[in-house]
């Protein structure tokens, strides 16, 4: 478990080095997540997400994810459920009504864990 957790401070790690790339790196090649109003599929489509995110409304902004559950299915297949959103540059708190609930789902890959699958919806 405590692999998977690493996997995803490496994720916001990323994140707040605003790293497109090293973010893709995590993902598998077919990964999928599931936002609000949009389904984005594949790991190059998820850089270029982040790319374009870092380069234009997600700017300076920054993850923040709080495990509630992380659930093995087996050795190599875990899920996490978090509390999670989004600080934009500048907030140091998060607003309540900008918090999400999500899924992640893990798969281990030639001994690493890469992101399958993500989702999130609103916690309110």
């Amino acid at each position: 478990m405590n692999d998977v957790k690493a996997t995803l401070d490496r994720f916001y790690q990323a994140w707040a080095d605003q790293d497109a790339d090293a973010i893709a790196a995590l993902y598998t090649e077919d990964a999928s997540a599931v936002l609000p109003g949009v389904l984005r599929q594949g790991r190059e489509t998820l850089r270029a997400y982040f790319k374009g995110a870092f380069e234009g409304p997600l700017k300076g902004s920054r993850g923040v994810d709080d495990p509630i559950e992380i659930r093995m299915l087996g050795d190599d297949c875990a899920v996490v459920v978090s509390k999670a959103g989004i600080l934009m540059a500048g907030q140091e708190q998060m607003p309540a009504e900008l918090e999400v609930r999500a899924t992640w789902v893990l798969h281990r890959q030639d001994g690493e864990w890469r992101i399958a699958a993500y989702a999130n919806a609103p916690a309110h």
